[in-house]
């Protein structure tokens, strides 16, 4: 069995904040897995693929088996660049494997849909390619989701009780007895970045319009009550869920000040909740969340455990890099999912594996 593998991970999360890359060198040779970071890099989507994929969910099929290939040509586009910049020979990158783009996830209608042509991008780059990882797991009645978690306790298990990941939504892994539990908690930055685009800007740098905005109790006390919270996991969120559950009960003549002040405290109302619950003592947060100061300082209000933010690169590139070890399992035939986590029938060794 492979023991030294070298892998591409690409990741591209909801908020579209664009392709995070990561060549990755991993050790099976013990008993827990090693990995080295060798290059990462995060390249943003032009314009015109930005607003395709804004507005996704509303295309034909042709139009989305189109910008499926689009995408593709996209990645491979970027991960050829990549390789010629870090001088990597691409002979000894064992595959790429490639998250993909999330636009549909309706794990209860038995689909999830991440676009990104494998084949495409497996043929432009010359590399096996391993995408779609999330279709099986669902197909065996499960989320698909989250997937990261695998890879919290096998490459970071030492560094907490509890990994969060703030991305477009807010996920959270971490360990009873001896089950592994993972599910998302509630919106991440998918919605304080929508509300501070209306402000003419990409994202609320560190918080700062949020801590200076005020709070609307009426509202929190509205997002606190959304159904979802009181389920048991196996649980996710996808954007279907935002736009039908969330976003209408913000109230439109709401500032956006006061938008993004509530809806920080609020999802740090949420993570604490489950975090004080489940009586963890530290969590290890990653994804472009953990640069949120305010938003971590009203998490640290309401759980008294130790809060680990880790350095810049495992912030941004952790799922990356969990993707990339995803690829590297499946190449050994082991399961890329955990069973208790997302809600299948079995633990499975998921993805679609694309040569020439």
């Amino acid at each position: 069995m492979l023991k030294n593998i070298e892998i591409i991970g690409l990741m591209s999360g909801t908020s579209l904040d664009g392709l995070d890359i990561a060549h990755v060198a991993f050790d099976f040779s013990a008993a827990l897995p090693t990995f080295e970071l060798l290059h990462s890099e995060t390249l943003p989507y032009s314009d015109e693929i930005l607003a395709k994929l804004n507005v996704a969910k509303t295309f034909s099929v042709p139009e989305m088996l189109m910008l499926d290939k689009e995408i593709g040509r996209f990645y491979a586009i970027k991960v050829v660049d990549f390789i010629k910049k870090y001088k990597i020979d691409s002979k000894i990158i064992a595959a790429i494997a490639s998250h993909g783009q999330t636009i549909f996830h309706q794990p209860e209608n038995g689909f999830t849909q991440q676009i990104g042509c494998g084949t495409t991008l497996a043929f432009l780059t010359g590399i096996p390619v391993i995408n779609d990882f999330r279709s099986l797991d669902v197909a065996a009645g499960g989320q698909g989701a989250p997937l990261v978690p695998i890879g919290d306790f096998l490459l970071f298990s030492d560094e907490a009780d509890a990994f969060l990941n703030i991305g477009g939504f807010v996920n959270i892994s971490f360990k009873k007895g001896d089950e592994i539990t993972a599910f998302d908690i509630c919106p991440g930055n998918l919605p304080l970045n929508k509300f501070a685009e209306t402000l003419g800007l990409k994202y609320d740098k560190n918080g700062e319009i949020a801590k200076n905005g005020q709070l609307d109790d009426s509202l929190l006390k509205e997002l606190n009550n959304i159904n979802y919270y009181s389920l048991a996991a196996p649980k996710s969120l996808g954007t279907e869920w935002l736009e039908k559950q969330f976003l209408p009960l913000i109230p439109k003549e709401l500032s956006p000040e006061k938008k993004l002040r509530t809806i920080t405290e609020h999802i740090a109302i949420q993570i604490s909740a489950v975090l004080n619950d489940q009586q963890l003592n530290s969590v290890f947060i990653t994804g472009g969340g953990a640069h949120n100061n305010f938003l971590i300082e009203c998490l640290k209000q309401y759980f008294s455990g130790n809060v680990i933010i880790p350095k810049d690169e495992v912030i941004d590139f952790k799922e990356a890099i969990v993707f990339a070890f995803l690829g590297a399992r499946y190449l050994r035939n082991e399961s890329t999912t955990i069973s208790s986590v997302t809600g299948a029938k079995l633990s499975l060794c998921t993805g679609v594996y694309h040569r020439i």
